[in-house]
């Protein structure tokens, strides 16, 4: 899939969401009233390694990482377990290969914060991703309410 494909199926599924460029990656958020300088982030998606994030070694000719948020029960459910915060510059104690294409892996520097990731997904692999962009949606909308704005 392409990037374009999925920032426009989130923006069409999902409603009060807005994206952002923020530190080289296009983020989608949830900010239905404009309220938030960005909003609350639902995915990210990140085109090139970063002085702190070459795990995934996004470097490469048409690879990109779908980045997103989940639920800690759902990460514990695909991996195991929530690693502990890597210590700055590094990435998440956990054995897997993060520059692997098209496999749903936990995010190399925010697996600690239950994020999840996939290089460059296919669509069967963008469809088995689609519940927990529903997840990250929730929780997005569940925070944005907490904030009382």
């Amino acid at each position: 899939m392409k990037r374009e494909e999925i920032i426009k199926f989130v923006q069409n599924t999902y409603t009060g969401t807005v994206v952002n460029n923020n530190w080289g990656e296009q983020g989608i958020f949830y900010n239905p009233d404009l309220k938030l300088a960005k909003g609350i982030y639902i995915l990210t998606i990140k085109d090139k390694d970063g002085p702190n994030d070459k795990a995934s070694n996004l470097n490469r000719e048409d690879v990109y990482r779908l980045n997103l948020g989940i639920k800690k029960t759902s990460f514990i459910e695909l991996f195991g377990f929530v690693p502990q915060r890597p210590t700055a510059g590094n990435i998440v104690e956990m054995d897997y290969d993060f520059s692997i294409v098209d496999e749903i892996l936990p995010h190399p520097v925010y697996g600690w914060m239950s994020w999840i990731s996939v290089l460059s997904p296919s669509e069967d692999t963008f469809e088995k991703i689609k519940p927990f962009i529903n997840e990250g949606y929730d929780l997005a909308v569940k925070k944005y309410q907490k904030k009382k704005l």
